[in-house]
């Protein structure tokens, strides 16, 4: 038995720990999801609550996940992110946080890093809705393809397309700068 199936069932007789251990661990990674494609901490922490309100009502109705906790969780995220987009189209995205205000970084280097952000986001913000988040969980996140099929419900096959024609649809957005496809360690 795995570390998270021994957690889950922990959880499913309400253990406090359990459930704290598994607020405590995934949490951060949903918040960083959620405001990458959400672009707001608002309506990414609105997101994480609503993920983890979701799992205890599935819990306390005798239901929810037998084993793979992350991509049940990262599942739910995207049905709430879906529905959000729905509502109301998405802000630009939200890459590495700010840019370091410390006063010892080259003024030029931070502009130059401002507009190259500024260049990624929009030509993200041309990808559909399921391309930029199997880019946002693949190299913002680091997953592996099999990890984002189970999280979204699709196809391993159909991740690796979605990552394809992302990657080809920001090649034609970015034609003149070297796109590299290396996961965030």
């Amino acid at each position: 038995m795995s570390f998270e199936q021994a957690l889950l069932q922990r959880a499913q007789q309400f253990d406090r720990q359990a459930l704290s251990e598994i607020y405590d661990c995934y949490s951060p990674a949903l918040y960083r999801y959620a405001v990458r494609l959400l672009g707001t901490p608002d309506l990414a922490e609105e997101c994480v609550a609503e993920v983890f309100s979701r799992f205890l009502h599935v819990l306390r109705n005798g239901k929810g996940p037998r084993d793979h906790l992350q991509a049940y969780l990262y599942r739910v995220a995207h049905n709430w992110i879906a529905d959000q987009w729905r509502r109301q189209p998405p802000t630009p995205l939200e890459l590495d946080g700010n840019l370091p205000a410390d006063g010892q970084s080259d003024p030029s280097q931070t502009v130059a890093a401002q507009f190259e952000q500024a260049q990624v986001r929009a030509a993200l913000a041309q990808l559909t809705p399921d391309q930029r988040q199997v880019v946002v969980l693949k190299f913002l996140e680091g997953l592996e393809n099999e990890e984002i099929a189970l999280m979204l419900g699709k196809p391993t096959g159909a991740v690796k397309s979605l990552q394809h024609r992302a990657l080809a649809a920001l090649r034609r957005a970015m034609p003149s700068e070297e796109i590299r496809y290396e996961p965030v360690e």
